[in-house]
């Protein structure tokens, strides 16, 4: 029995322990400013558990000793009063040493926050919209400003600085791995300075409650090493590839005839919808509807045939297609990476 109870508590701790990594977790740290979090999480939580044993302890031994002792209630005790009065004293003298100590860890952890970013060279805008996060890298050169959906590249080891807004409701960015979280309002813009230490894929989640797809509002930071970022950036530049196959061809004609050219941009093409994600590249993402689906044929398919059955209330309408319209689309948005 013991040995069935140690191997269950094992178990326990082993999967506790595995929650607090990954590609999300705050335990997790792989930029400075999460680091800087997370060692504040470690340091509250652990002193917080150090003051709450001694105050168990506190109020633990003075019944034990009462219970020991049998005191007269009518009988005075000026030493016993004296030695409470001290104790009572010395517990505030420490938490008002405790709290001056935690205000300025707060303090030095802010500034250290904030000078992250001070020598950013890129700026990313992201806007949340219900329910995917638009991604627009500025830059001082109009034609290489690039617009795109629901994953963020960075180069990694560099500052990054991101722009935060919203057209609807009130969103948050937070991708827990690389910084805390914030809000994006209507109507303002708040700036979050990230940086990541290493390459690598991290997973973040809109924090703020926006309506009936909030859970499914993910997005993904990419590291990547710098030669590699500039190589993804021009690629994304650039225009649509022209359909290499009939099928293909087919279904770009077919997307330029439907609906789907009042919500979606297609670069190099007459497509240029701007309510809903810009699809140029769409193939070259890792996930789809923002990160709810992972990137393959058949998940294209589902999303485009039955957006409503895998992604409630969100706006993307149902296009009344056959089976081989289907088809043909799938085979040109396929083809966009």
């Amino acid at each position: 029995m013991k040995r069935f109870a140690s191997i269950a508590l094992a178990t326990a701790i082993a999967l506790f322990l595995h929650g607090c990594a990954g590609w999300q977790s705050a335990l997790d740290p792989k930029g400075p400013a999460a680091s800087e979090l997370a060692w504040l999480i470690w340091f509250f939580t652990g002193l917080c558990a150090v003051v709450w044993v001694l105050v168990m302890i506190g109020l633990a031994a003075p019944l034990m000793m009462q219970s020991r002792e049998r005191l007269e209630p009518l009988v005075l005790d000026a030493g016993a009063d004296n030695r409470k009065l001290r104790v009572v004293m010395t517990a505030v003298g420490l938490t008002a040493v405790i709290l001056v100590g935690l205000t300025l860890l707060s303090f030095f952890a802010n500034r250290t926050l904030a000078a992250i970013g001070s020598d950013a060279a890129l700026t990313i805008r992201v806007t949340g919209h219900q329910w995917w996060w638009e991604v627009r890298y500025e830059d001082a050169t109009p034609s290489r400003i690039l617009t795109t959906a629901n994953e963020i590249h960075i180069p990694a080891g560099e500052p990054v600085r991101l722009l935060l807004t919203s057209t609807d409701v009130i969103h948050s960015f937070w991708v827990p791995s690389l910084s805390g979280k914030l809000d994006l309002i209507p109507g303002r813009m708040n700036v979050l300075d990230i940086k990541a230490d290493k390459p690598g894929v991290y997973r973040g989640q809109c924090a703020e409650f926006c309506g009936a797809q909030h859970a499914n509002m993910g997005t993904f930071i990419i590291a990547e090493p710098r030669a590699k970022f500039d190589a993804w950036w021009r690629d994304q530049l650039q225009p649509a590839s022209a359909p290499m196959s009939d099928e293909a061809k087919a279904g770009k004609d077919l997307f330029l005839k439907r609906p789907c050219v009042m919500c979606h941009k297609i670069g190099g093409t007459p497509a240029g919808g701007t309510v809903a994600p810009d699809l140029t590249h769409v193939a070259s993402r890792q996930t789809l509807a923002a990160g709810t689906l992972t990137m393959s044929r058949g998940n294209l398919a589902a999303w485009i045939a039955d957006p409503q059955g895998v992604k409630p209330g969100s706006h993307m309408p149902v296009v009344d297609l056959s089976g081989d319209e289907l088809n043909v689309i799938v085979a040109y948005l396929e083809g966009l990476k």
